[in-house]
């Protein structure tokens, strides 16, 4: 690709189950999930300076509040990008934000993933996938699964090792956002102190690795591509934690299982928002109202990952 420029629909995730296996003695969890892309996208545009412009940085973003420029994970991805390939010398950044923030469905990590791979098709010597998911999880562990090109994905260690998987047949999804939200942080805080609960005096689990392993082996990715079979999965091992501090999350679990042509409804990434898997491709006729202030969204699940387009 040539140009100066790039454009790529950074789209959101939930994860169709979540499992939390054990804890490292580094403090990070070890997991398992299964990533599905959505429909729904923030707009992400990387724009390079021309020859002799210098090597400014920018970010500019519409929408809901991101926090500071340096903090956003955008930028850190395009700055990361730099240091990693010595290329480019500056960028400008423009984010429209869609994806909710803070609610679990990973929109910084999606923005992140957008950088990185506009610079990737711009790049005039561009490092190979592998090399580019490295760098990716260095800015968290939601991160490489948005450099994929494929919209389902079954991840685990931190999230980060990861085996593309065809996508599901697209569903009609509603998104249940509360007002508030949920750090990732406390969350796993959360699960450690009810797992600890649960053993009294018995000493932690041991880290649970899958050395030699290219999968998770509780799950057979061939499985994986039916809906049938998905969706009796679909469970997340941060609802009840969660839950237990936010009563609106099974209020609004409970009102979302009970709709007509629900296939399941859960918490998405370690929250806060609620969603719910219908059974057909269209979403239903009325939106739900929400029992307590937030939002409800629609939109489905993805079939393919929006590409990188040039723009002049």
């Amino acid at each position: 690709m040539s140009g100066r420029a790039a454009a790529v629909g950074a789209q959101a995730k939930v994860n169709l189950f979540l499992h939390v296996l054990s804890r490292e003695d580094s403090g990070y969890h070890q997991i398992e999930t299964l990533f599905c892309r959505l429909e729904l996208a923030d707009e992400v545009v990387v724009r390079l300076p021309g020859t002799g412009a210098g090597t400014a940085r920018s970010i500019d973003c519409a929408g809901d509040d991101t926090g500071p420029p340096e903090e956003n994970l955008a930028y850190r991805a395009a700055a990361l990008y730099a240091e990693c390939r010595g290329w480019p010398s500056g960028f400008a950044i423009e984010v429209t934000k869609h994806i909710p923030v803070g609610g679990g469905l990973g929109g910084g990590s999606a923005d992140a993933g957008a950088v990185l791979r506009a610079l990737r098709a711009l790049d005039p010597d561009p490092p190979d996938a592998a090399t580019l998911q490295r760098w990716a999880a260095r800015l968290g562990a939601d991160v490489p699964v948005m450099t994929l090109d494929s919209p389902l994905a079954l991840g685990w260690g931190r999230g980060e090792q990861l085996l593309p998987l065809p996508a599901l047949p697209s569903r009609a999804v509603m998104l249940y956002v509360p007002e508030f939200r949920v750090a990732t942080r406390e969350a796993y805080q959360w699960w450690d102190e009810a797992r600890s609960a649960d053993r009294g005096d018995q000493p932690p689990p041991r880290r649970v690795d899958y050395p030699g392993a290219p999968r998770p082996r509780a799950h057979d990715p061939a499985t994986l591509g039916d809906w049938g079979h998905v969706a009796p999965l679909m469970t997340n091992d941060f609802e009840a934690v969660v839950g237990a501090r936010h009563p609106e999350i099974p209020i609004m679990t409970t009102r979302l299982r009970a709709l007509p042509g629900a296939a399941a409804a859960l918490l998405s990434g370690s929250g806060s928002t609620v969603y719910c898997v219908m059974s057909a491709s269209r979403p239903p006729r009325d939106l739900i109202e929400p029992p307590v202030a937030g939002t409800v969204v629609q939109t489905t699940t993805a079939d393919h990952v929006v590409g990188v387009r040039r723009i002049d």
